[in-house]
């Protein structure tokens, strides 16, 4: 059986792209197609060829990728994957569009629905440099959404990353979808169970974020917070912060690891589609104080592992923050969690399995 692995671009390196690199580990034979490809800048595929689109030729495209949002569809389109069998493709946006064979199987790992065309205000105010091209923008978007939809419908079988994801495929897409909960590699996490005096944030630093609400909080709290990461708000963020608050901008992958391990508990005020830095906290034997919507509510146990608050606002961080200084954390149950349910191969069991089942019925041999 001929594979194909496609992913939207790789010039990044997000929680969608460490899942591709897993993607990648597990089927070594296959071949690897994305968009744009800029290796010192996104995750390490090993020796294998990366077969790129025709906007590769582009100068600056690699760093001004999100200019090029009419032309992914038609890039996508004209590649040619009639030799393989099985194409998995892994999207937030445009992968899910290349063509196949009619008797190949098309699966659809999809993090999400195409979050610019669909929740484009949210969408802009993460990337504020956009916001004077919304008049251009919003009527290319609207005929995008009608290309969105027709392309949605390729795929042979969606598999969500949480329960959230699915609801939107099936409100937006009207396709089902099957939710698998996605691994982080255990091996890159430390468990310690000696915590230190001090709180975590491990975030780029974009409005959506809502570091600003920790600021504030541990404003009040004056408790010592270290945050990991860097972005457009940190200048900001930086002035509105007191002295108990430190701002480490990027670090190497080591020095996360061990702040991870030493942390009291991992912070994060988001709303995330999914969202691997709770998980990576828990792997850490780390407990996690989250924004109790999207992603989280499939990754973490209230009282077990994290502690949710409800409201975006410093005031619910601030309570919450308090709840979970009086809690006796079990520091390795919350490790034996991410063991349990969110390792490589527990993830991977599951996918074979699905895959197994679908294309073995598609193809009238289950």
């Amino acid at each position: 059986m001929k594979m194909a692995l496609v992913h939207d671009y790789l010039t990044q390196k997000g929680g969608a792209e460490r899942v591709f690199e897993l993607l990648c580990r597990q089927f070594p034979d296959a071949d690897i197609y994305t968009s744009l490809y800029s290796p010192e800048d996104t995750i390490d595929v090993g020796e294998r060829p990366v077969y790129t689109t025709k906007l590769q030729a582009i100068p600056g495209a690699s760093k001004n990728f999100r200019l090029l949002a009419p032309f992914y569809f038609p890039a996508f389109e004209a590649l040619d994957l009639k030799k393989y069998d099985l194409i998995i493709s892994s999207t937030t946006s445009f992968a899910k569009s290349v063509i196949k064979r009619p008797d190949a199987y098309h699966v659809c790992f999809c993090h999400n629905i195409t979050r610019f065309l669909w929740d484009t205000h949210t969408y802009i105010d993460q990337y504020r440099r956009y916001k004077a091209l919304m008049p251009i923008i919003e009527p290319v978007f609207q005929k995008l959404r009608q290309i969105d939809l027709t392309h949605a419908q390729k795929p042979d079988l969606y598999i969500s990353n949480s329960t959230v994801v699915a609801e939107r495929i099936q409100q937006i897409y009207k396709q089902p979808a099957i939710t698998v909960n996605y691994p982080i590699d255990i091996n890159q996490f430390e468990f310690s169970d000696q915590k230190e005096d001090f709180y975590l944030v491990s975030s780029r630093l974009l409005g959506y974020k809502r570091v600003d609400i920790v600021i504030e909080a541990f404003n009040w709290l004056g408790w010592p917070l270290i945050i990991t990461g860097d972005g457009p708000e940190r200048e900001r963020l930086e002035l509105a912060a007191l002295s108990n608050i430190s701002f480490l901008g990027h670090v190497s992958d080591e020095q996360r690891r061990s702040l991870m391990a030493r942390a009291k508990a991992v912070i994060v005020t988001a709303l995330e589609d999914y969202g691997l830095v709770p998980i990576e906290a828990n792997a850490s034997g780390t407990p996690v104080v989250a924004y109790g919507a999207g992603g989280v509510l499939d990754t973490q146990i209230p009282g077990k592992t994290g502690v949710f608050f409800y409201r975006q606002s410093p005031e619910a961080l601030y309570r919450a923050m308090l709840k979970a200084n009086n809690i006796q954390w079990n520091y390795r149950q919350i490790r034996e969690h991410v063991l349990q349910n969110f390792t490589e191969d527990v993830f991977f069991k599951k996918v074979l399995t699905i895959i197994e089942e679908n294309y073995g019925e598609y193809r009238g041999v289950a």
